[in-house]
C-alpha cells in the first residue's frame, strides 16, 4: 500500500506523518483517514496541496512527491488570536466590567474564535453556529468536564451530575435518568395550576404598588415570583414572598442568588483566588453548606410523609413537587436516585429554575415598556382567544398564542439571560477554520453573540418578533438560536421555564398596563452568573377596560 507524507499547513514540514493510503479509496474516505490521524473535527474541510498545486483526487495525491500540506477550509492551522495580555492579570480589564460589549468588540476584531486569559485562566469564545454545534456535542472531541478553567468550577459538585458534574460519571448518568421525566412536557403541564396560583397570589402586591403610585424594581420582584413558584414545585415550600410588598426574600432564595454571584466573582479571577481561605471564596463555601442543609431538611420532611414508590413516569405525573418525585421515583430495576445525588440535584433544579426564569421574565417586561406596540399586540392576542381574569391557562391555550411565542423567542434572541455554557476539549484538536485547541481547553459558545451575530440575523439589533415567520429564520442553522444550549447537556429545565413564563406573562399583561419609570440606560451586573437588568423600574396600572375582540377565538 502506498505511503504518503502529510503535514498541517502552518506547522513545520518536519512534523509530517507517514500514512498508508489505499489507492481504491475515495477523496471523502481519505479526508476521514487524515482527520483521524490529525484530530481534525470536521473531515470535509480538509484540502490537499503542494507548493505548486491544489490536489483534488486520490491518484494525484498518492503520486505527488514530497510532503503534502493539509489545509482546513482553505486555511493554515493556527492558534486562535486574542488581545495582548497584561502581566499577571491577563485580559481581565479588557473584558470586565462590560463583558457583553467587550466580547462583542473582540469578535468583531478577531473573528468567530478568540482567546482571552484572566489571571492565568484561558478561555476560548465562539460565535459561529457550526462551531457551537460541535462544541455542544458530546463526542470524542468535547464534553462537559468542569475543570479549573470552567466558569462553574467554584460550585462544581460531582454528585450533582445533572448540571454541576462531569458527563462521563455514574452520578451524571443516574441524575440524567431520574430528573428529565419530572421536567418533561407532560410533567410540566401538571405544574401549570400551581404556577397560575402563584402569579395570582402576587397580584395583591402589584395592586398595592398601583394604589400607592409606586414604581418597583423588575428583577427583584421577578426573582420573588420565579422563586415562589419554584419553591412550591421543587421543594414543596411556600416562601411567603408576596405576603406584603416589602416581604423579604426567603433565606434559600437569597443564598442561591448569593452563590451564583460569588461563583462568578471567584471564577473570573483565576484559580489562585478560589483557593483563598477568606473573603469571597470562604463565603461561597459557607453559603453552599447552608443551602445544602436547607434542601436536606426539605427532603427529610417529604420522606416522612408516608409516600408510595412509583415508576419514573407515574411519579412525575402524580408527585406534588420535585422532592416528592425524587424520593418516590424508581427505575425499571427498582433503584432510586442515589441519596448522594439527591440533595444537589434538587438544589440545582431549584436554583437554575428561578434564576433563569426571573432573569427572562425581567427582559420580557423590559420589552413591554421599551419596544413600541408589543404590549398592545400581546394583549390583543389574549382577548382574541377569549382570555379573561378567570381563564385557567393550559398548554393547549398557550400553544395557540402564536405572537406570545414569537415575542418570547425574540426576547431570548435579543436578551438571553444565559451567557456562558462551557464545554471542554478532550484532546488536542483542530476546529473548522483551522483553529487549534489544546486538550482541556474550555470553549464557551457565546449565546448572546451568536443570537446577535449580523452574519446570522438580519438587522440583529432590531427587536422584531415577526422575523420568526420569515424563511430566513426558519431555515437558520440549528445552532443559530440556542437559548437553552443544545446537545446531551442542554438545560433539562427548558420545558419548565417556558411553561412558567407562558403562564405568568399573560396573567400579568391582562391585568396590568406596564410603563417604564425613568429613562436611564439599563445596566447588568457583570459579577452574576446570568444577564439580568438590575436598574429597570416600572409602574403597573390595573386595567379597567380592554380592547374588543378582533378575531374569532
Amino acid at each position: 500500500m502506498p505511503v504518503q507524507k502529510f503535514y498541517l499547513l502552518g506547522e513545520p514540514i518536519s512534523s509530517s506523518k507517514d500514512i498508508d493510503v489505499d489507492p481504491a479509496i475515495s477523496i471523502d474516505d481519505l479526508q476521514h483517514l487524515i482527520a483521524a490521524h490529525f484530530a481534525i473535527v470536521e473531515p470535509s474541510g480538509i484540502g490537499f496541496q503542494t507548493e505548486d498545486n491544489v490536489l483534488t483526487d486520490v491518484p494525484e495525491i498518492i503520486s505527488s512527491s514530497g510532503s503534502i500540506a493539509l489545509t482546513i477550509d482553505g486555511h493554515a492551522v493556527r492558534e486562535p488570536m486574542g488581545p495582548k495580555a497584561l502581566p499577571y492579570v491577563g485580559n481581565y480589564f479588557e473584558v470586565y466590567p462590560d463583558h457583553l460589549g467587550n466580547h462583542q468588540r473582540l469578535f468583531e476584531r478577531y473573528g468567530p474564535v478568540f482567546k482571552t486569559t484572566n489571571m492565568g485562566r484561558a478561555t476560548y469564545q465562539v460565535n459561529d453556529p457550526q462551531l457551537a454545534a460541535i462544541v455542544f456535542t458530546e463526542s470524542d472531541f468535547f464534553t462537559k468536564k468542569i475543570n479549573e478553567a470552567h466558569p462553574l468550577y467554584a460550585i462544581k459538585t460531582p454528585v450533582a451530575g445533572v448540571f454541576l458534574g462531569d458527563t462521563d460519571t455514574p452520578e451524571w448518568r443516574a441524575a440524567h435518568k431520574f430528573l428529565p421525566p419530572a421536567l418533561g412536557p407532560k410533567a410540566v403541564r401538571h405544574y401549570a395550576p400551581t404556577m397560575q396560583e402563584t402569579v395570582e397570589d402576587a397580584f395583591k402586591v402589584f395592586d398595592a404598588f398601583d394604589e400607592q403610585g409606586e414604581a418597583w424594581n423588575v428583577y427583584q420582584y421577578m426573582l420573588k415570583l420565579g422563586s415562589q413558584a419554584v419553591g412550591k414545585l421543587t421543594l414543596g415550600l411556600d416562601f411567603e414572598q408576596f405576603s406584603s410588598p416589602d416581604a423579604p426574600l426567603h433565606e434559600m432564595v437569597h443564598l442561591i442568588a448569593e452563590v451564583l454571584a460569588l461563583n462568578k466573582k471567584v471564577t473570573s479571577k483565576g484559580n489562585w483566588y478560589g483557593r483563598l481561605p477568606f473573603g469571597d471564596p470562604q463565603r461561597l463555601k459557607q453559603a453552599r453548606a447552608r443551602v445544602e442543609q436547607l434542601v436536606e431538611e426539605s427532603i427529610e420532611k417529604a420522606a416522612r410523609g408516608g409516600i408510595v414508590d412509583l415508576p419514573l413516569q407515574d411519579a412525575a405525573l402524580q408527585a406534588s413537587n420535585m422532592v416528592d418525585y425524587a424520593v418516590r421515583a424508581v427505575d425499571n430495576e427498582g433503584e432510586k436516585l442515589p441519596k448522594s445525588s439527591l440533595v444537589w440535584s434538587i438544589l440545582v433544579a431549584t436554583g437554575a429554575g428561578f434564576t433563569t426564569t426571573s432573569s427572562l421574565l425581567s427582559w420580557l417586561i423590559y420589552g413591554l415598556v421599551t419596544y413600541p406596540g408589543m404590549q398592545e399586540r400581546l394583549l390583543q392576542e389574549l382577548i382574541d382567544h377569549g382570555f379573561d381574569e378567570n381563564t385557567h391557562i393550559t398548554a393547549d391555550l398557550t400553544d395557540r398564542l402564536v405572537f406570545l411565542d414569537k415575542y418570547i423567542k425574540e426576547t431570548q434572541r435579543r436578551h438571553n439571560p444565559s451567557f456562558q455554557p462551557g464545554r471542554t476539549a478532550k484532546a488536542d484538536l483542530i476546529l473548522p477554520g483551522g483553529y487549534k485547541l489544546p486538550k482541556d481547553a474550555v470553549v464557551i459558545p457565546a449565546l448572546h453573540h451568536i443570537h446577535n451575530n449580523p452574519n446570522l440575523w438580519d438587522n440583529p439589533n432590531q427587536f422584531d418578533p415577526d422575523r420568526w415567520d420569515t424563511n430566513q429564520v426558519k431555515q437558520r442553522h440549528k445552532a443559530a438560536y440556542i437559548p437553552f444550549a443544545m446537545g446531551q447537556r442542554m438545560c433539562i429545565g427548558f420545558n419548565f421555564a417556558l411553561q412558567e413564563i407562558k403562564v405568568f406573562l399573560p396573567k400579568l399583561i391582562y391585568r396590568y398596563k406596564f410603563t417604564r419609570e425613568g429613562d436611564a440606560p439599563i445596566e447588568y451586573d457583570p459579577m452574576f452568573q446570568l444577564i439580568r437588568p438590575t436598574n429597570l423600574y416600572v409602574r403597573t396600572t390595573r386595567r379597567v377596560k380592554w380592547p374588543p375582540q378582533t378575531a374569532p377565538a
